[in-house]
């Protein structure tokens, strides 16, 4: 017999007042498995994760977790779940090794040194030990606080946006950490502004107002552009952008910094006229090959579409 799944949800929404910030969410994600909730600031990502743990009371909709139905069995949920917030408190007069411990402490764990000593080889904090925590950097911090909701063995780790702020090497080392949990068969569902994070996970959710609206493997998101993505330097990018999201020759333009990813559906004929049309209005082509998609075309695609 199969195990349930780490998180089901069935028709979950939460208004505050006349504001819908989660709609109709269905949602079911593997045990063993790390899921990626991406959308925009606003778009309900970390009401999502309140009302999976708990702290949040559903409008409508059902929630399990492990099996075990919310509120009815949220003490025994509680037990098994490791909660990590945006505004995790870590306590600056203390050190490593007391947060720990009073971690340790909460969730009611009384041998819990082998774990710590486990946990800072892992992280890489043990040198940082002694030291308190308001003297450490912003990325030694994050992984400080995952050692701390790491400490009761959690099955399914919830993460709001971990790697926001830190720097690109503690964001990278911090990825390393989270890949190496998947060999503890600890699930993984987390919210994050980064889709090339994103494409580090087995699935991946894009939410936008509250809806999700689609959830695949990030091979299969992909795949669901189609057609023949073009990547295109050009002399000038912004009036190259005006004048192909004019034409009715492209399905989508999109603007990168300073290149254009254009969708075409028929390339053998449409690359030409592209070629014209930018010659015509005497933009200049610096460069020119067709890409893979990304995450992050089919997710602007996708919000182009919902208007």
């Amino acid at each position: 017999m199969s195990p349930p799944p780490a998180v089901e949800t069935l028709g979950l929404s939460k208004s505050f007042g006349d504001t819908t910030a989660v709609a109709d969410l269905t949602l079911s994600i593997p045990q063993g498995q790390m899921f990626a909730l991406v959308g925009p600031d606003g778009a309900g990502k970390t009401t999502v994760l309140r009302l999976l743990c708990g702290v949040l009371a559903p409008t409508d909709g059902t929630v399990r977790i492990l099996g075990m139905e919310l509120p009815r069995e949220l003490e025994r949920i509680k037990r098994r779940i490791g909660y990590f917030s945006q505004g995790f408190s870590l306590y600056g007069d203390l050190s490593v090794d007391e947060n720990i411990e009073f971690f340790a402490e909460i969730h009611g764990v009384e041998e819990f040194r082998k774990r710590r000593e486990e946990l800072l080889q892992f992280t890489r904090l043990e040198p940082f030990r002694r030291r308190q925590a308001d003297r450490l950097s912003g990325g030694m911090k994050q992984k400080l606080a995952l050692v701390c909701t790491l400490i009761h063995r959690p099955s399914l780790l919830l993460l709001d946006e971990p790697t926001t702020g830190v720097d690109p090497v503690s964001r990278r080392d911090f990825w390393v950490i989270l890949s190496s949990l998947m060999t503890e068969d600890i699930t993984v569902l987390l919210t994050t502004p980064y889709l090339d994070e994103a494409e580090r996970c087995h699935q991946v959710g894009m939410l936008q107002s509250g809806r999700l609206l689609v959830a695949d493997s990030p091979a299969a998101l992909r795949g669901r552009l189609g057609g023949t993505l073009l990547e295109i330097i050009c002399s000038e990018v912004r009036r190259a952008f005006a004048v192909l999201k004019e034409s009715s020759l492209i399905a989508e333009v999109q603007i990168f910094g300073d290149r254009l990813d254009v969708l075409l559906d028929n390339r053998t004929v449409q690359e030409n006229q592209v070629r014209e049309l930018l010659h015509r209005e005497g933009i200049d082509i610096l460069g020119w090959r067709a890409v893979q998609p990304r995450l992050e075309n089919l997710f602007i695609s996708l919000m182009k579409a919902e208007g």
